[in-house]
């Protein structure tokens, strides 16, 4: 049963790998690169710069990884895009959309590419993903996708027919779906730690509990402003998604805060879990409202997660409606005990596209659109290469206007009715 008294309100993955605890250093008076947010983005950033020759150091509101990058699903995906393909191509012609795409499979081979060449141990596996169709009238645009990216990418996607679907799933929940063999699940608290300690072996200074409060430009110079000190900085990159403050109002006005929820059950019996999830891969569905789960890198948990409010709610509400949901998706889990229950800021933009770029001497990266394991860690990379002036840092995200609403000011209050309105939409099509 669900008993918001018997859960811990902390992601799961924080048994593993707990939050650093630790006094921050002093702050510097000046620095080559300052790095805004210690996710993966700033993490990443932090590491090319370093292992380049910068000095860089990176400033963090709350213990370092507080953020999405130690409480997301550990999903990684290829198609990290919230605008389909067909749509990429009306907008953009074929080759445009093309090359944004293979920015998403380019961010996959980064990261594996990061975890084997730095030795991390994460539980990363290429398992594939499993999309569910939770409506009839869903599957004709799900099947058009899959056979433009097998033709203009040559990505590994088919779709599963609702008699096969038990070898990806086991639920008759869904009519079917879409397996994605070139996507994966990985630990990301071990991940997040793994990487911060690659960045401070490097002769990274990470400052938790260092918000910084403004940005001032002084001549070709930055200076950061924090509650223990002001530093100078020759180049600022940030990496804060959907965590971004006040300090740069601009950046503010362009990202979406969208609050994401987990719950994770009790010990079951690994083989009730590997019957449920038989490939071990990530499970989303067609959705606007989209549910995405998995099982627990020891195979002993479920691990449920949604935006079912979207805004921030109390942790025990949305836990309740990831609950009932599993329930719908698997019987046989109602009544299990649920032992962890959390959220966290995803970062949405309003043209539903990542972005990287500069904006009057700061480079940013973000707007992952809840599919950032991969792309942040990639986008981290290549903003730092940009802020050195690398040609290595480009890509095709480069040179696109970033747009906002007007009258938004980063206090997303349009989402209670965009949430209204995608439950009708799921329900009734």
């Amino acid at each position: 049963m669900f008993n918001p008294k018997d859960v811990k309100n902390a992601p799961f993955w924080w048994d593993e790998a707990p939050r650093p605890v630790r006094e921050p250093a002093s702050v510097p008076k000046e620095t080559d690169i300052a790095v805004i947010g210690s996710g993966f983005t700033g993490l990443s950033a932090a590491l090319t710069a370093a292992r380049a020759g910068r000095q860089v150091t990176v400033f963090e509101a709350q213990e370092p990884g507080h953020g999405a990058s130690s409480r997301n699903g550990g999903g990684v995906g290829a198609t990290p895009f919230k605008i389909k393909y067909s749509e990429a191509e009306a907008k953009l012609g074929r080759d445009a959309a093309v090359r944004l795409y293979k920015e998403g499979i380019a961010s996959v081979t980064h990261l594996e590419h990061l975890i084997e060449s730095e030795q991390i141990r994460c539980h990363y596996k290429r398992s594939g993903r499993f999309t569910g169709i939770h409506r009839a009238d869903a599957e004709p645009g799900l099947r058009k996708e899959v056979e433009l990216l097998q033709d203009r990418l040559g990505l590994d996607v088919r779709m599963i027919a609702r008699a096969d679907q038990q070898a990806h799933i086991g639920s008759d929940f869904y009519l079917g779906g879409r397996f994605s063999a070139h996507d994966g699940v990985v630990h990301p608290g071990l991940l997040h730690q793994g990487l911060l300690e690659r960045v401070e072996a490097a002769g990274v200074a990470v400052l938790g509990h260092t918000p910084v409060l403004n940005v001032q430009r002084e001549g070709a110079a930055l200076t950061l402003q924090t509650p223990r000190g002001s530093v100078k900085a020759n180049k600022l990159v940030v990496g804060t998604n959907g965590y971004t403050g006040g300090a740069i109002p601009w950046l503010e006005r362009r990202f979406i805060p969208v609050t994401s929820n987990i719950i994770a059950t009790q010990e079951l019996d690994p083989a009730l879990v590997r019957r449920l999830v038989p490939k071990d891969n990530m499970i989303i569905d067609t959705k606007r409202t989209v549910h995405y789960y998995r099982a627990s890198p020891d195979g002993k948990r479920i691990l449920m997660g949604g935006r079912p409010a979207m805004r921030e709610a109390h942790w025990s509400v949305s836990a309740r409606m990831l609950y009932d949901f599993m329930g719908k998706v698997w019987p046989e889990l109602s009544g299990v005990g649920i032992t962890h229950a959390w959220g966290g800021r995803l970062g949405f933009t309003f043209d539903k596209l990542p972005h990287i770029g500069e904006h009057d001497g700061i480079h940013y990266a973000g707007g992952y659109l809840g599919s950032g394991v991969a792309m942040s860690n990639y986008l981290g990379h290549k903003m730092a290469l940009q802020a050195m002036g690398e040609p290595a840092g480009e890509t095709a995200l480069d040179n696109r206007s970033f747009p906002t609403m007007p009258f938004y000011s980063g206090n997303p209050w349009f989402l209670t009715g965009v949430a209204a309105y995608y439950r009708f939409r799921d329900r009734f099509g």
